[in-house]
């Protein structure tokens, strides 16, 4: 029988409408869009390579209070404001996240004030 069970967190945004941070389902987590704001003070950092950081640190804190991890990714979807910033996010985001990747799909969106929005699924921790 499958299961879902919310996920919260004060290590992340809190969601800005009816939706969790992140959910698990069976043996997976999936995770809402994270924008770079830094949970503790609202602030938003410079810079795409910043704000790539910021975002990847609130997507594992998420995928952590589920009982999984950045070295669990499966899959990313991540939103650029500028697909012209294309290149430093990609180095950013590659740096950040431990080898191998996930799988992951990039595309051009109007974003709200920020610069980057990163969701993810990830395998739980047996």
């Amino acid at each position: 029988m499958s299961t879902r069970e919310p996920v919260s967190t004060d290590h992340a945004p809190r969601p800005a409408g009816a939706y969790n941070q992140a959910m698990v389902a069976d043996r997976f987590v999936y995770t809402a869009g994270f924008g770079p704001h830094d949970p503790a003070t609202g602030e938003l950092p410079e810079g795409i390579e910043a704000q790539t950081l910021q975002t990847i640190k609130n997507l594992e804190a998420a995928l952590v209070a589920a009982g999984s991890g950045l070295d669990l990714l499966v899959k990313t979807t991540v939103h650029l404001a500028d697909l012209a910033d294309w290149a430093a996010f990609d180095a950013a985001y590659g740096a950040a996240l431990p080898t191998p990747h996930p799988v992951r799909t990039t595309v051009g969106s109007q974003l709200a004030g920020i610069l980057v929005e990163i969701d993810g699924v990830a395998l739980l921790r047996s």
